[in-house]
């Protein structure tokens, strides 16, 4: 057999073996966590999307004789359970049952039970399930929504352009949906900006970019100019695009797009004042404006 099913399987009958098993067959062994123990049967059944199990183990299968790497133990494929001409004259699989710990990433697996059979009577196509959840499940991903940059920062004038900049990048998830493997790619595409005084941009596709010191004031696709002084809290919504792969499969566009919000940065706007002077310091080094002599209440 080769390639990766796709496939929802159904109870099969009772057999002088271990219970048959129903549930997501894949040959390399993808479903991890998608299993509980039935405490009344005691029987492994899948879950259904959306489920918690509150199992405190977690389980996965592998082929009876399954060494790893492709490779299998040929004496063990001579007293390999028969799991031939099952329910309506399908074959199945003989598989063990491993357990580990639940919540633990990359845990030691033991052996829970087998060997047992794996069939597939009533296959159903998993991909369309999957896609209806791919969007939802796209949005709740941890995907960092990326940095916020103010030129000048962390204070700025009031009436001058203060220049803004975004900086987020591709991000890359997996993730198990159904029992599958799910490979998602999230781009980011367009930045909304909520600069704190009741004014906002975008979206737009311009995440701006930073100026060097001597153009600081300069309009740019990104800037904002603010017309009151005080601290204002400046918020980036960055709206990324997705992609998903189903157990390495081509890649197919996410519905829609995620969005998802940088923590919000303070800028503090000053004002400036300019006074002229007819005092020469040079002449009268007491005249306003001097060195070490106090500037005129505003």
């Amino acid at each position: 057999m080769s390639g990766v099913l796709l496939l929802l399987m159904g109870i099969g009958p009772a057999r002088a073996v271990p219970p048959d098993i129903f549930g997501v067959w894949d040959p390399d062994s993808v479903n991890v966590g998608g299993w509980q123990l039935d405490p009344d049967t005691g029987q492994l059944t899948a879950l259904e999307p959306g489920v918690v199990s509150a199992d405190p183990f977690q389980y996965k299968y592998e082929l009876q004789c399954h060494l790893g790497g492709g490779d299998f133990d040929t004496p063990c494929l001579g007293r390999r359970l028969d799991c031939t001409n099952g329910p309506d004259g399908t074959d199945g699989f003989p598989v063990m049952w491993l357990k580990a710990p639940a919540g633990v990433q990359n845990p030691v697996w033991t052996i829970h039970s087998g060997p047992t059979c794996f069939y597939d009577p009533k296959p159903e196509d998993l991909l369309p399930r999957i896609a209806a959840m791919i969007q939802t499940e796209f949005q709740k991903l941890p995907i960092a929504a990326g940095t916020v940059t103010a030129q000048p920062s962390p204070h700025t004038l009031r009436g001058a352009e203060t220049n803004f900049f975004a900086a987020a990048a591709e991000q890359q998830f997996d993730l198990t949906l159904l029992a599958q493997n799910v490979h998602v790619t999230a781009k980011p595409l367009q930045y909304t900006w909520n600069y704190g005084d009741g004014t906002s941009r975008g979206p737009q596709t311009a995440a701006g970019g930073p100026l060097p010191e001597d153009r600081w004031g300069e309009r740019t696709l990104t800037s904002h100019v603010y017309t009151q002084t005080g601290d204002f809290s400046v918020a980036l919504t960055t709206h990324f695009q997705g992609t998903y792969s189903v157990n390495g499969g081509p890649p197919l566009p996410i519905p829609g797009q995620g969005e998802f919000s940088s923590p919000p940065q303070t800028v503090s706007v000053w004002r400036s004042v300019t006074r002229n002077y007819a005092d020469d310091c040079l002449r009268n080094a007491q005249g306003q404006g001097c060195p070490g002599v106090a500037a005129p209440a505003p």
